[in-house]
């Protein structure tokens, strides 16, 4: 996620070079071969008008798609904040139940809380890099995808298995959905508890419904990671956005040349471009807020909302504060 307040002229410059030269290249060809027919009596320009009203459609069904995607976005930055209340909620239960449990030693009471606290430490960073298996690099749909040099994060699975055991870290990541089967696990610990009698029935329900709440989570943000962004939408928002900027320096040549006799027709070059600049970035802000998953420069910062999860929670089991991470910053103002 991007968090400098005003973005950088030089990350705008990546998104945008390849189609301010192209629009302008394409401008400047239009102006050439119209100044060159007009000798000829024909003429290629096109009445404004109806350029104009094909422009007020774009951008209405631009401003739609963008709205959807936006949506899809806030939707999965809304999940992962309700991750975060419920990891909060799962460790205060987990301390606050055991704590007062008369059949637990008070070191075996410390080794099942810090059990069930970091597995679901394990579970908070299995879930991110499975929403991350693929990258918005991956993917053909998009026109143009800069590069910014970010860390794959794919490839951090010593975040999952820091706070496991290493059985348990290899039965899981064997599986398809390690996530789900982490959770598994805690179900089997708080069943094993309720059995020995260390927890009540109302304190086992209440903490299967804090599992059953991250399953739930977990479920949201696989149905956005799994269901792309229609692509009716998406496809003839873009086919729209270049049949505008194709036509857009037929009518802008022709308003040119009837202002001071064609003296400043080459105007039409800059104007296009400008023009074809803004819906083309509308169209691109579309197309990479779609997939918010996707470990890229404006995706919910999963990385940085993992870490907060972990600093918290592990403050909480009174780790050594020399095994507390410390807290995701930005890198070059992109949040991961």
């Amino acid at each position: 996620m991007y968090v400098r307040r005003k973005i950088r002229p030089a990350v705008v410059l990546k998104f945008a070079w390849k189609n301010i030269l192209l629009s302008t290249l394409w401008a400047a060809i239009v102006v050439f071969v119209y100044q060159e027919l007009s000798d000829h009596k024909l003429h290629i320009g096109i009445p404004f008008l109806p350029l104009s009203t094909i422009g007020i459609a774009v951008a209405f069904y631009v401003g739609f798609k963008n709205n959807q995607a936006y949506d899809r976005f806030w939707e999965g930055r809304k999940i992962w904040g309700g991750i975060v209340n419920y990891s909060r909620t799962w460790a205060n239960q987990v301390l606050s139940y055991m704590d007062c449990s008369p059949q637990l030693s008070k070191d075996e009471m410390l080794v099942i809380q810090e059990r069930l606290v970091k597995r679901h430490l394990s579970w908070i960073n299995a879930l991110r890099i499975q929403l991350r298996a693929t990258t918005i690099f991956d993917r053909e749909n998009l026109t143009y995808v800069p590069s910014f040099s970010l860390e794959n994060d794919r490839d951090c699975k010593d975040h999952i298995s820091k706070y496991i055991a290493n059985d348990e870290y290899e039965r899981v990541m064997d599986k398809f959905n390690p996530a789900t089967h982490l959770n598994r696990l805690q179900g089997q610990d708080l069943a094993m508890l309720r059995k020995n009698g260390s927890i009540n029935d109302f304190q086992h329900i209440n903490l299967m419904d804090t599992l059953a709440e991250f399953y739930n989570l977990q479920g949201m943000c696989e149905r956005i990671k799994s269901t792309p962004f229609p692509r009716q939408f998406a496809y003839f928002s873009s086919l729209f956005v270049w049949i505008f900027v194709l036509l857009l320096p037929f009518g802008m040549v022709e308003e040119f040349n009837d202002i001071q006799d064609g003296n400043i027709v080459w105007l039409t070059v800059p104007f296009s471009a400008l023009v074809a600049w803004v819906f083309n970035s509308m169209e691109v802000i579309g197309d990479n807020s779609e997939d918010p998953f996707e470990n890229y420069i404006n995706d919910v910062p999963m990385s940085a909302i993992c870490r907060t999860i972990e600093r918290d929670l592990l403050q909480l089991i009174d780790e050594d504060p020399a095994n507390i991470p410390e807290k995701v910053q930005p890198v070059n103002d992109i949040l991961l």
